[in-house]
């Protein structure tokens, strides 16, 4: 019974991979921040390895593996040449202007862009999970869009309305309002989106439709480590961890499964730019495609130490001999140009995974299993 209700789920690629990279990381380090909180876990500040693994390993490398579904692949740079040839002069140019205008103006709007960024893809993946519900009210699905941005929206409304011991990027990143009671009407509004979502799925039980597992197990990894990252402790070594986490990972495993697909599909015949990239995607070759992204991850943080921060140069020996720039108007054009992968990321994946696009390539390869074609 329990084999049959996994096996008719709108997985993306299969049950296991899904729930063991897409869906687990989320739940795993909520239960990993409360277990920690019981054992009498306090201290905030992360060890350099701690802080290797998270926000070099994971945080920078999930936007290495972009480069995986746009610029390596000669099929999408022919598709769409002038997305992926002026997206990153503009988002160099921009942020030139931003910086000069004040390094926290630049970190602020870098800062928003990513939290739309983390919050759109909580949405898409929910979305994705409930591709198969056709011919439902309207009404459920606006339930659920609610439910997933409500679950991303209440806690940041909450950090905005209360001081926090920690940032997003750095500090006074986040604007700061002084009304907690904005933060009481919206955690009022986000229970009742939830008791309507309760409702809702019950609703669909009478209906014989069934229970929709991915799609809810995303909603409540979402919504419990938004919740206890950044509202439940003010901590910032949970709020990085739970932060980095269930959104790193996750995406390396999109790409990697996506680029799994498109290796079979494609054959002989692959589009990437070098044949050897499709070699990545095999479960042999996983470290290989991990060590590919956390040596450029590796490399732009070395950089940012040593023109930049100068705060981890135990890792970063290497880069120790750069000119520190931290007061110098040479900022005005490095620091857009360092965080240019960040933002040159956040841009494309906009754009990538709409789902509302029809007859597109990218919907074929990742729903491959779907046809039987994987």
């Amino acid at each position: 019974m329990a084999h049959s209700l996994l096996k008719t789920q709108p997985w993306i690629f299969s049950a296991r991979f899904d729930l063991g990279f897409i869906l687990a990381p989320a739940l795993a380090v909520t239960l990993a921040a409360l277990a920690w909180s019981q054992f009498g876990g306090v201290a905030s500040d992360m060890s350099p390895l701690v802080w290797l693994v998270l926000v070099v390993g994971v945080d920078v490398a999930h936007v290495y593996s972009t480069l995986f579904r746009t610029y390596l692949d000669r099929a999408e740079l022919r598709a769409r040449p002038w997305l992926y040839g002026l997206t990153p002069l503009l988002a160099w140019l921009g942020g030139c202007l931003l910086y000069w205008c004040g390094s926290l103006v630049f970190w602020r709007v870098l800062a928003y862009a990513a939290v739309f960024h983390f919050v759109r893809q909580q949405y898409g993946f929910m979305m994705i999970y409930a591709r198969r519900e056709r011919g439902l009210p309207s009404l459920f699905r606006r339930i659920d869009k609610a439910a997933i941005y409500g679950a991303t929206l209440y806690p940041l409304i909450y950090w905005h309305c209360h001081q926090r011991q920690f940032s997003w990027f750095v500090e006074g990143d986040f604007i700061r309002l002084d009304l907690p009671l904005l933060a009481t009407i919206a955690g009022l509004f986000y229970g009742a989106i939830l008791a309507a979502y309760i409702v809702k799925e019950f609703a669909l039980l009478r209906r014989g439709i069934g229970f929709n597992l991915p799609r809810n197990l995303l909603l409540v990894g979402t919504a419990t480590s938004w919740f206890i990252g950044i509202v439940l402790f003010d901590n910032d070594l949970v709020f990085t961890g739970t932060n980095i986490i269930a959104h790193g990972i996750p995406y390396i495993a999109l790409i990697w499964g996506y680029g799994r697909n498109q290796a079979r599909l494609q054959g002989g015949r692959s589009s990437f730019l070098a044949p050897w990239i499709a070699h990545l995607f095999t479960w042999r070759a996983v470290p290989v495609y991990m060590a590919a992204l956390f040596g450029l991850a590796y490399l732009e943080e070395g950089l940012w130490d040593g023109f930049v921060w100068r705060e981890h140069g135990s890792l970063f020996g290497a880069f120790g001999t750069l000119p520190s720039l931290s007061s110098s108007d040479a900022l005005i054009w490095l620091a857009p140009l360092l965080a240019l992968p960040q933002a040159t990321h956040y841009i494309l994946d906009a754009f990538i995974w709409r789902m509302q696009t029809k007859d597109t390539n990218w919907k074929r390869v990742l729903f491959a299993q779907e046809t039987g074609r994987s």
